[in-house]
């Protein structure tokens, strides 16, 4: 099987950056605006023009600084906080009224881009920092501030903190976000090499620990080191590993997972009739009954559906003995594929699958229920003592059309 790593990202800072990129143009052209429909109060004006087209070139040259956390660096950070200073301490060079009458400053409300930029990069801390230069530069411009002044300044300074943190605490969620969706994918990959693993070496450690026991000498050693390594593999698979979660360096891209998938085999996809996997499960103690029509299902389903049927059968054969009958129904729904196999065994006790879960025995916890899990079913267990056990394995059914070209082959 071929094996591909799927990356999922979680950013939420990333629509901050854009609108950042956005605020900061449409805020440029306000300043403007501002100084055009004044400029006639300007006692020196050029200083103004002058210190405005810098805002402007500036501006424009830096929109891609600020297109994410990677190239907002902290030297642009800190020339663009200067740029903002200075345009506040220059207005009172260009407008000498703006003082006493509580004009705008010559970058306006511009300045605030630049202390958003630092609260999206830095978080709360570097949001306060940057905000207290702010408005400790309107207050040196001001001389005198005025009420609308401390109320401006104590504005930007809580609005630039609240970003901030809010920040600072979608970044914890998307790590934290990404560990739970590792965890996931990890468990997963563990359970279907446990349904494997089950399918194949545990029950042959098991058949010859029970045969070595049976012969006795030799052979019985042999089982007994046959059992310990059943133990020890049954104890590994149920145990597992989870990596560390892989979070990206750059921190506009916001948490990753990178998940290891296997991809299906290329005939996978293609509808394959049911009834062609379960009839050579048919045989002198198992009778097979289907609708007599092809049942089509996607190949990995229909595989995955007809281990699940074996260990069924399988689970039979070592607990219901081997001169049991078995009965596999086939139904085949609109909207769902439906497998049950019964037996005539002795049925299960009550709590007896649980206390086998807990001894690593994950027969119909994986091999059953894990495997219909994965394919979007559901798997069903009814045990009477005495009366026989009953597995209904239930598979959502295909589009009608994927359905019609099974039909068809």
């Amino acid at each position: 099987m071929a094996r591909r790593e799927r990356v999922v990202r979680m950013s939420v800072e990333q629509p901050l950056w854009r609108a950042l990129t956005g605020y900061r143009v449409l805020t440029m052209v306000y300043a403007v605006l501002i100084f055009l429909t004044g400029r006639d109060r300007y006692e020196r004006p050029w200083i103004a023009v002058a210190y405005l087209a810098v805002l402007c070139v500036w501006t424009l040259a830096t929109l891609p600084k600020v297109a994410n956390a990677a190239h907002c660096t902290k030297r642009f950070l800190a020339t663009d906080l200067a740029v903002a200073l200075t345009g506040i301490l220059l207005t009172p060079l260009a407008d000498a009224h703006a003082q006493s009458v509580d004009g705008p400053t010559l970058p306006s409300i511009w300045t605030a881009g630049s202390v958003l930029a630092f609260a999206i990069k830095g978080g709360w801390r570097w949001a306060a920092f940057a905000s207290s230069l702010v408005a400790v530069a309107n207050i040196v411009e001001r001389v005198h501030p005025s009420r609308d002044t401390v109320h401006n300044v104590v504005l930007v300074w809580v609005a630039s903190i609240a970003i901030g943190y809010v920040v600072e605490v979608a970044r914890a969620s998307e790590r934290t976000l990404a560990r739970a969706l590792e965890i996931e994918a990890a468990t997963r990959e563990r359970e279907r090499l446990a349904r494997d693993i089950h399918d194949s070496v545990l029950q042959v450690l098991a058949m010859v620990q029970r045969r070595g026991t049976a012969l006795g000498g030799e052979a019985a050693e042999l089982g007994r080191m046959a059992g310990e390594q059943e133990v020890a593999l049954r104890t590994l698979v149920a145990g597992g590993l989870t990596r560390t979660s892989h979070v990206s360096e750059d921190a506009a891209e916001g948490a990753v997972v990178r998940v290891v998938e296997v991809d299906d085999e290329p005939g996978d996809a293609a509808p394959v009739d049911l009834r062609t996997l379960l009839a050579p499960r048919a045989g002198a103690r198992i009778t097979l009954a289907d609708p007599g029509v092809p049942v089509p299902l996607p190949g990995a389903a229909a595989r995955e559906l007809a281990a699940a049927v074996g260990a069924a059968l399988d689970n039979v054969r070592v607990h219901a003995g081997a001169d049991a009958r078995a009965w596999i129904l086939v139904e085949d729904w609109d909207d769902e594929v439906v497998v049950t196999v019964r037996d005539d065994g002795p049925g299960i006790p009550e709590g007896r699958l649980a206390e086998a879960e807990g001894e690593g025995r994950m027969g119909v916890a994986l091999s059953i229920r894990g495997r219909l899990r994965d394919l979007g079913g559901t798997a069903e267990l009814i045990s009477v003592p005495g009366q026989g056990t009953e597995v209904e394995l239930k598979v959502p059914r295909p589009p009608r059309g994927a359905r019609g070209k099974a039909g068809e082959k």
